[in-house]
């Protein structure tokens, strides 16, 4: 499988291309970036570990590196300010992604090119895709809550002592201020989390707030997030690349779970070869299942505002 990575030059992309090389799986990782010589670079040193890890290709080049791609994976985008919600990214970032689409659009894609958006706001910038490309639907998705998703469960594992792994908790909805935590259905060790040792609603809002924060709290003191979105950049494709069909936060074009329609955002979502396979709707509390609609309301209401 051969994964395009638009923006690999820099802190996203470049940490996706490493979690993807010591990942193994992939045969191989193009690194696509307006800066040239960064690009480059970045390919040139992960290529000078590669005999330490996995037997891979390594290039660098422009988007007609598209083409032949399997995954095309979308980083770039110009970065959150510490006190600036992803949604406030949106006209700034805009225009910039339509020159992406347009450059991808120039080059004739595989038919079952999955295009797979992690730039920001990711669950408008994913619908714009899906509108803007010539390809069925669930064969774009955006990287969603995948990433919120894991910052909550690591908070959660260090803040009760437990090991990460055994910490099965979701962030769903917009990636963003109106995300949604699925306490329903948390559990350490496939116990309920409601009943673990020391688990207390003061304990449940206190990581709950700080993963919310976490974000900012990144770009705050070192400049943005990599090494965590790289890793979650990479579950994903493994799970395209190897047909594993596993249950992920991605966000996707919504076609009437929990009674939402024509926006992306994460909900339980299947994914293989195919991109999207399935949407899963689990039974939720009322109170879960209006913040998903709300988180979906806020969407739409950007959409319509900035797109039209």
């Amino acid at each position: 499988m051969k994964v395009s990575i638009i923006g690999g030059g820099g802190l996203v992309g470049s940490c996706a291309g490493f979690a993807l090389q010591a990942g193994g799986i992939v045969r191989e990782i193009a690194l696509v970036d307006v800066n040239q010589d960064l690009c480059e670079g970045q390919a040139l040193d992960l290529l000078h570990g590669s005999s330490l890890i996995s037997d891979q290709v390594i290039t660098a080049g422009g988007t007609e590196q598209v083409k032949d791609s399997d995954v095309i994976v979308i980083t770039a985008g110009l970065r959150r300010k510490p006190d600036e919600s992803r949604l406030d990214l949106i006209n700034r970032n805009v225009e910039l992604f339509r020159t992406i689409l347009a450059d991808i659009k120039n080059h004739s894609m595989r038919k079952d090119a999955i295009v797979f958006v992690v730039s920001n706001p990711v669950d408008v910038l994913t619908y714009l895709a899906v509108k803007d490309l010539s390809l069925p639907p669930q064969q774009v998705i955006g990287l969603g809550t995948v990433l919120d998703t894991t910052r909550f469960r690591g908070l959660l594992a260090q803040r009760l002592n437990v090991p990460p792994t055994q910490v099965a908790a979701l962030l769903l909805g917009e990636h963003g201020d109106s995300m949604v935590p699925i306490w329903s259905a948390a559990q350490v060790a496939g116990l309920p989390m409601d009943k673990w040792p020391g688990v207390n609603a003061s304990v449940l809002a206190e990581v709950e707030k700080k993963t919310r924060g976490s974000g900012a709290e990144v770009i705050r003191k070192k400049g943005g997030a990599g090494f965590a979105v790289g890793v979650s950049i990479a579950d994903v494709i493994h799970s395209i690349a190897l047909d594993q069909r596993r249950v992920l936060p991605v966000s996707s074009l919504q076609d009437g779970a929990y009674g939402i329609r024509d926006v992306c955002l994460s909900v339980p979502t299947v994914i293989g070869r195919a991109g999207v396979m399935q949407h899963v709707e689990i039974d939720l509390w009322p109170k879960e299942k209006m913040g998903l609609q709300n988180s979906a309301k806020v969407l739409r209401d950007t959409i319509d505002k900035v797109l039209g």
